[in-house]
């Protein structure tokens, strides 16, 4: 069984005891972290090597940062969209090892956009664009492919808490989702959703308002799988529990279980 992970932690300096904590419990093969908020001369490879992992990084100070970590060592690692240029440190890929072969994982922080209309959402849409072609490329080349991330868009009705009222907002508009659907549509699936799953399965609450308690979320973290994947996934579920920590990332991890 290899188990691959996704979990924004929303500043690794402050949260870094929660991830090792929560590996000690969920050992997972491979944990892709987004919002490091770091530079990667500040990037704790030490700490994180002493609980059997390696780290692959690409950090930035203040804002944004991702990190692939693994239990085997990462091979081929590249950093951004190929072919996009982009100041902003939001794409990693490396290959892993695993029962199964090779495995190119492809961990995203994707692009908030602020709102409908703003020049942030013009920047995402562009950027979703280059992700598009890239995977596109990527999946040529790697058969056994997983993209996952924050994608900062909900994939339909059942992924927000307010579907109505929420209706065209940001990570809710049409056009989002179907840049979700174009990602699908080059050979990927929702590993969520190939299972039953309870109703407002969330994987986002606001800090505000009583968010988490009142499971006021967004399903905006995703695991999508390549065909030559899917027929291996057992199971990817939503883990809630670090949302209860005492200063909890926003987000919490989702978990794939391919065999």
């Amino acid at each position: 069984m290899t188990k691959i992970a996704t979990w924004n932690v929303n500043s690794l300096s402050v949260r870094l005891p929660q991830v090792i904590d929560w590996l000690a419990t969920h050992p997972v093969d491979a944990l892709c972290l987004q919002e490091l908020k770091l530079t990667d001369d500040k990037f704790p490879h030490q700490a994180l090597s002493d609980v059997g992992y390696h780290s692959a990084v690409f950090g930035q100070k203040t804002y944004n940062g991702v990190a692939i970590l693994s239990r085997t060592v990462l091979n081929d690692v590249s950093k951004n969209i190929t072919g996009f240029a982009d100041e902003q440190s939001r794409v990693i890929s490396a290959t892993m090892t695993s029962e199964h072969g090779n495995v190119r994982i492809v961990n995203g922080y994707f692009v908030n956009g602020q709102e409908p209309g703003s020049e942030k959402f013009a920047y995402k849409l562009k950027w979703l664009d280059g992700l598009n072609a890239m995977l596109k490329s990527e999946l040529q080349a790697h058969a056994k492919l997983v993209l996952l991330g924050d994608f900062n868009i909900t994939a339909d009705d059942r992924d927000t808490y307010d579907p109505e009222g929420l209706r065209e907002t940001i990570h809710h508009t049409t056009v989002e989702r179907d840049h979700f659907k174009a990602l699908m549509a080059l050979g990927m699936t929702d590993a969520f959703r190939m299972f039953e799953q309870p109703e407002k399965s969330f994987s986002w609450w606001d800090y505000r308002e009583f968010g988490f308690r009142r499971n006021r979320g967004l399903r905006i973290d995703h695991i999508l799988v390549s065909e030559a994947l899917k027929s291996r996934v057992t199971g990817c579920v939503i883990d809630k529990t670090p949302r209860k920590n005492e200063r909890p990332s926003d987000h919490t991890p989702v978990i794939v279980d391919i065999a």
